[in-house]
């Protein structure tokens, strides 16, 4: 199959891959129809997450066909299409009994694109698949049901749970990018008062008016902060959402929270930042940070399905799975091709090819005869 490949910071190439195979009873081998690129894959590019080692298929969110399971999948079957989740969990351990899934104690968490493949390929194993996948419904669609792999858990529960926002808060979010947005989309089930929206590009604040902002900061000069209190009449806002992971947002939240405010960290950071103690020791603010546990997913799942939560809103750029540099190469330069979320298809499969799911929910030997079968109905003459 064939698969994106990170090989080191800056790094990545489209390669042929071993298809995956069951390694535990409990996994799923998932035929990935859509898929798409995340912010924290940029920092994974960048060499921030030194957890993913050469050789790794990137990705963690998408939709597919279940192609194959093990023995002690019991919620799912063969060809069921379902949603993947950005993290895995075993269900059973003590952290996910709290709702607590990125810190699986059996091996799960944030794995996929990780320490193990994922999703930017043709085929993904995904391990727990119980407790990892969810069943969408018959009337979905597809592309909108990836943002529901990660950023708009993400944005929910980092973003906006975290932060504690509430009905006439003023918020700020620093950052206008997917995940930023996923913040804004979601902070409006609370009814704040004010969300200004902080961020250098101009089309992606322009999208922020269009999505509910009734703010935005265009922080060329670096004077965000400046700005957001002159706003605020010097008062600084309730919540302060971090949304890109770099020193320079996170101290911007440092200066705008006011006395018995919120700062909620969702920005995956490949540098240390300087908390400033010195002035906010006395200030009474709660500080959150944390991985997206996605426990949220079934009932923005059923949001979504509702219309009265419309993801899709984020999609710009569609590519297929062999133009998947050209997508990394876009989403990268997100200011220029003014892109927020891009979405990577599967093609059409031959009707040979298509017959595939059968023979892989089959034994090993079957396979291999159903695979003896292609060679001499493709072969010359057959």
């Amino acid at each position: 199959m064939k698969a994106l490949v990170y090989h080191g910071p800056g790094i990545r190439s489209y390669d042929e891959k071993p298809m995956p195979i069951l390694k535990d009873s409990t996994d799923a081998i998932v035929r990935v129809t859509k898929t798409t690129i995340c912010g924290t894959d940029l920092h994974i590019m960048k060499g921030d997450v030194p957890t993913v080692t050469d050789g790794r298929i990137l990705g963690h969110e998408g939709v597919g066909i279940i192609e194959q399971i093990g023995g002690n999948v019991l919620n799912f079957q063969i060809g069921d299409h379902v949603l993947i989740s950005c993290i895995s969990s075993c269900g059973r351990c003590a952290n996910c009994k709290k709702g607590m899934y990125s810190h699986c104690e059996n091996g799960g968490g944030w794995i996929l694109g990780n320490l193990i493949d994922g999703t930017q390929a043709e085929y993904v194993r995904i391990p727990f698949a119980d407790n990892s996948l969810h069943a969408i419904p018959a009337e979905a669609d597809e592309e909108t049901l990836v943002m529901l792999s990660d950023i708009l858990p993400t944005g929910f529960e980092c973003g906006v749970l975290n932060g504690q926002i509430k009905p006439g808060d003023t918020v700020a979010v620093i950052g206008a990018g997917p995940i930023g947005l996923a913040v804004l989309l979601t902070a409006q089930f609370y009814s704040p008062a004010a969300i200004i929206m902080v961020d250098n590009d101009s089309n992606r604040l322009d999208v922020a008016k269009r999505f509910g902002a009734t703010q935005v900061i265009h922080n060329d000069l670096g004077n965000a902060a400046e700005k957001i209190m002159a706003l605020t009449n010097n008062r600084g806002v309730d919540v302060a959402v971090e949304a890109i992971g770099i020193p320079s947002s996170f101290d911007i939240c440092q200066e705008i929270v006011t006395a018995g405010g919120h700062i909620a960290n969702v920005g995956v950071h490949g540098k240390p930042v300087q908390l400033n103690l010195d002035k906010l020791w006395s200030h009474n603010i709660t500080l959150r940070t944390g991985l997206v546990d996605t426990f949220t997913t079934p009932m923005l799942l059923k949001t979504v399905m509702s219309g009265k939560l419309q993801p899709q809103q984020l999609i710009t750029h569609h590519f297929t799975m062999d133009e998947v540099m050209q997508a990394y190469d876009t989403f990268g330069d997100a200011m220029k091709e003014e892109a927020l979320k891009v979405i990577i298809s599967n093609k059409i499969m031959s009707e040979k090819v298509k017959s595939a799911p059968t023979a892989l929910g089959r034994t090993i030997l079957e396979q291999e005869a159903f695979k003896e079968e292609l060679l001499v109905n493709d072969s010359p003459g057959g």
